[in-house]
């Protein structure tokens, strides 16, 4: 046994074995390495702002694709809602309204030297009272314009019982022609109450020296611009012709009724005459400017229907109808001037029907004047046409109707009843609910309310 060898004991305890260390190996990192390994982070880096980029360019797009489609949806929705108002604009058909009064005329002088003539007034002129009065030559247009106010006038012609020439021109001009409103109202209640007591039981016995005739009556019209030939083509609000109403076209109607009352006891009107004031007692009713005159023309209008006679009448209404349907033109205004023929007595019926069918007539251009002949011309009516005028055929559905209903001899005949329900149905039936055609759902929707009606009666 080696004197340096291990003791037995010393071989078994393994802490006192020294371990062997491995020899370290150092790695060499050259240039290159590093390099690659910067590279590397270099790469990474960008690849993952470009992913950040990739992901903001992303998310941009979707919200640029999100703005675009939301742009395109409120084009849409714009243009939906300007056809919607274009349809709503040319369902709402335009109003009625025509310019009847144009430019004015200068109105005659109301100043009347021969007011000194009145016997009454010389009387006073001379009468010791006038000391107390002192009233002078030049004061005598003053002083009777305050008796015609306060109504000692009337009273004082009532007491006498006549109208001299002078007192009666001088008042009838005032009335019609005087822009202060005191005088032109006093001079027509004075008027209203002398020619109202012709008709009156019991009452005053006046003489009237001079009566006004309709040719007066006419030169007023003409000098308040009344147009006798009117057209809608003239904008009442636009047009510098339409100056119109005056303020004495109120003491005109209220002076026209009192006067046709009157035609009865005193005739100073012709049949002529009440033809053609009938004829402009309608034609005011299409100035929307005279709406709040509309009770004054409804009297007027029905006190010139009563002041003809049976046999005139007969012979007058379906004049009058020509006459205005050659007048109105051919769209709202023409059912204004049947509606406003208001009653329910036999000639404002009689007048009404008659309106409506000259209306028709004219229509179809004279081509059919008989009650057949325009049905026929209505049931031929395509309604499924593309251009299909469903404005005219509102026109046609009103004014067949009022034709049909005020004539009572025609409103029991079998054929025109069946032709005229036919028409109805091909209005009601033949036009879709979604058809967005111009005026068609007016149509459709006032063909099925009369046929409602007919099918009921």
């Amino acid at each position: 046994m080696d004197v340096d060898d291990p003791l037995d004991f010393e071989i078994e305890d393994s802490l006192l074995i020294n371990p062997v260390v491995p020899k370290k190996r150092k790695k060499l990192i050259g240039l290159d390495d590093l390099l690659t390994e910067h590279y590397k982070e270099q790469s990474k880096l960008i690849e993952k702002e470009s992913k950040k980029k990739a992901k903001a360019q992303k998310s941009y797009d979707s919200d640029e694709d999100k703005n675009c489609k939301e742009a395109m949806l409120s084009s849409l929705l714009d243009d939906c809602q300007n056809q919607m108002k274009a349809i709503s604009s040319e369902e709402e058909i335009s109003e009625w309204n025509l310019c009847v009064f144009g430019q004015q005329k200068s109105t005659p002088s109301v100043s009347f030297p021969e007011l000194g003539s009145w016997s009454i007034l010389q009387s006073f002129m001379i009468n010791e009272l006038n000391s107390l009065v002192g009233l002078a030559t030049n004061q005598e247009c003053s002083f009777l314009e305050g008796l015609l106010i306060n109504g000692w006038l009337l009273k004082l012609i009532i007491k006498c019982g006549c109208v001299e020439k002078s007192i009666a021109t001088w008042t009838f001009s005032l009335m019609l022609y005087s822009s202060k409103e005191e005088l032109r109202s006093s001079a027509c209640e004075f008027w209203c109450d002398i020619l109202s007591s012709k008709i009156q039981v019991g009452g005053p016995s006046i003489e009237i020296d001079w009566y006004p005739s309709y040719s007066e009556l006419k030169s007023a019209l003409e000098i308040y611009g009344f147009l006798f030939n009117f057209s809608s083509n003239i904008s009442v609000t636009n047009s510098s012709a339409c100056k119109g109403p005056p303020q004495n076209i109120i003491t005109w109607i209220k002076f026209t009724e009192v006067c046709c009352q009157v035609r009865c006891k005193h005739s100073v009107l012709l049949t002529s005459d009440c033809q053609e004031l009938a004829e402009v007692s309608i034609c005011l009713f299409l100035d929307r400017r005279l709406q709040g005159l509309s009770v004054l023309m409804r009297n007027c209008m029905h006190s010139v229907i009563s002041s003809f006679t049976e046999e005139e009448w007969i012979n007058s209404y379906s004049e009058i109808a020509k006459s205005l349907a050659s007048r109105i033109p051919m769209d709202l205004n023409c059912l204004r001037a049947v509606q406003c023929i208001s009653g329910v007595d036999p000639r404002t019926k009689h007048l009404k029907s008659a309106l409506a069918f000259q209306i028709l007539v004219k229509c179809f251009d004279y081509k059919v004047t008989d009650e057949e002949g325009i049905l026929t011309s209505l049931i031929s009516i395509y309604v499924k046409e593309k251009a299909c005028d469903f404005f005219k055929i509102y026109l046609y559905l009103v004014l067949t109707e009022k034709w049909l209903r005020y004539d009572e001899m025609l409103r029991d005949k079998p054929l025109i009843r069946e032709m005229w329900g036919l028409f109805l149905r091909n209005c009601s039936c033949h036009i879709s609910s979604t058809d967005l055609r111009s005026n068609a759902s007016k149509v459709r929707n006032k063909a099925a309310f009369l046929l409602q009606g007919f099918g009921n009666n």
